[in-house]
């Protein structure tokens, strides 16, 4: 929707422009964080998911995505109309609030981008790429869209109505992607040598790198959903710093415990949860708050990515036991630490808001992860039976770089007697080629 206003604030707009940009880089650090976290058979595969992520579903949100989500309602605060369709209406002088809206729509698109592409990790190794060029974009639609409108969109359901706060998409973002990815995980089955092999990451640097980037990206998220450079993206910008070093740590104090190692994997895995919890909380909570949700994140994300083991679900790249989890621990402890100074009105349970609050983020979390799984996995079956969903066991044993992309990660081709390095899958199949997957 865009809202009238007298002027552009020129302030808001440059932090905004930073953000959009900081946020959109998160694709490619999650690129990095997922391909550092596969074997070497499958990197740039995953690689691919999110970068293709990026056009496919830039292309969906600009068509009929945006409008859906923040057009003016026209279901029942479930669903936006498409008035801007296409970008209708909306040009250089159209105001959101105090920043255009055309900036106001891209950066929420690049928040799209990253819900979709964090889809990706539950099911790596074993999906088709091209029945995945089909899933992104529809499930964009019928998962992602509607429930940003619920969330952020004029009269959406979830904050207009049932009064449940969520600052920057644990909802949207963390809970739809994590209940999704579990959908799809079911649809797909287990990975070949699931439970039997160890399937340990290949690169940790580069899951550092990831890890570095996406938090990085991070202060852009939170921060950026300010929508201005004022005190309240101040507060998330250092809520999001505290809570990703809680996460960490928590992780870590768990390993040392547990396993009596602490590990890089835990590092930026315990970073990451951290962040993820904050999303939704980072400007309702003060930083004692954001202090408490990172660690708690940090523990109970180390404790869940186990789950998979015993509940015997596949999620490669443990986007259930961070994203899921990580989500609906920081939704929910808004109920718990939401303060008045933060949200101009609501309290949490420990500041004098009694349970009522914790009500309303428990059946906002509820709503959300039965309506992405469910659909995630009626959308999943349905691809399944009309291409197949799921790659092939030659192709994922032999990986899908290879046989999906032609290319692999780590074998350059052989240069001999000046003749030109062969990009072909016969000769990167070669004997002087072989590439060493780590099973």
């Amino acid at each position: 929707m865009t809202l009238a206003a007298a002027h552009v604030d020129t302030g808001d707009t440059a932090w905004l422009l930073a953000a959009t940009a900081l946020v959109l880089l998160m694709t490619p650090g999650l690129a990095l964080f997922y391909g550092g976290m596969v074997r070497t058979k499958s990197v740039l595969n995953m690689l691919m998911m999110s970068f293709v992520s990026i056009a496919l579903v830039t292309v969906v949100w600009l068509v009929a995505g945006y409008s859906l989500a923040f057009g003016d309602d026209v279901g029942g605060g479930l669903i936006g109309g498409l008035e801007h369709a296409g970008m209708s209406g909306l040009g250089p002088d159209s105001v959101h609030g105090s920043v255009p809206t055309l900036l106001f729509a891209t950066f929420q698109l690049t928040f799209a981008i990253v819900t979709a592409a964090l889809v990706s990790g539950a099911v790596a190794d074993r999906t088709k790429f091209s029945a995945w060029l089909v899933f992104v974009p529809v499930w964009t639609l019928l998962v992602y869209v509607p429930v940003a409108h619920w969330v952020w969109g004029p009269d959406g359901w979830i904050l207009d109505r049932l009064g449940a706060l969520d600052f920057a998409g644990g909802l949207p973002v963390e809970i739809t992607s994590g209940a999704s990815g579990l959908a799809l995980c079911l649809v797909l089955g287990p990975r070949l040598g699931f439970r039997r092999d160890a399937m340990r990451p290949h690169n940790l640097p580069m899951v550092i790198l990831g890890a570095g980037l996406l938090w990085f990206g991070w202060f852009g998220f939170n921060a950026g959903s300010a929508l201005g450079a004022n005190g309240l993206a101040a507060a998330a910008f250092l809520n999001t710093l505290a809570a990703g070093c809680t996460g960490l740590l928590g992780w870590l104090f768990v390993e040392q415990r547990r396993d009596g190692h602490p590990t890089t994997l835990g590092a930026a895995s315990g970073a990451v949860a951290g962040l993820v919890a904050i999303t939704p909380s980072c400007g309702t909570v003060s930083l004692l708050g954001a202090l408490v949700v990172g660690l708690a994140a940090g523990v109970v994300c180390s404790y869940a990515v186990g789950w998979k083991f015993r509940l015997n679900y596949d999620d490669s790249l443990d986007v259930v036991g961070v994203h899921l989890v990580g989500g609906v621990i920081g939704t929910l402890l808004i109920g718990l630490f939401a303060e008045k100074a933060m949200t101009g009105g609501a309290e949490g349970l420990f500041y004098g808001g009694g349970l009522v609050p914790l009500g309303k983020q428990l059946l906002a979390v509820l709503a959300v992860a039965v309506y992405a799984f469910a659909v995630t996995y009626g959308l999943g079956r349905l691809i399944d039976r009309a291409m197949g969903f799921r790659a092939s066991e030659e192709q994922e044993h032999t990986g899908l770089d290879l046989t999906v992309h032609a290319e692999t990660a780590y074998d350059h081709g052989v240069l001999g007697h000046g003749a030109p390095v062969s990009h072909s899958v016969a000769a990167q199949k070669a004997p002087t080629q072989k590439v060493e997957s780590q099973e």
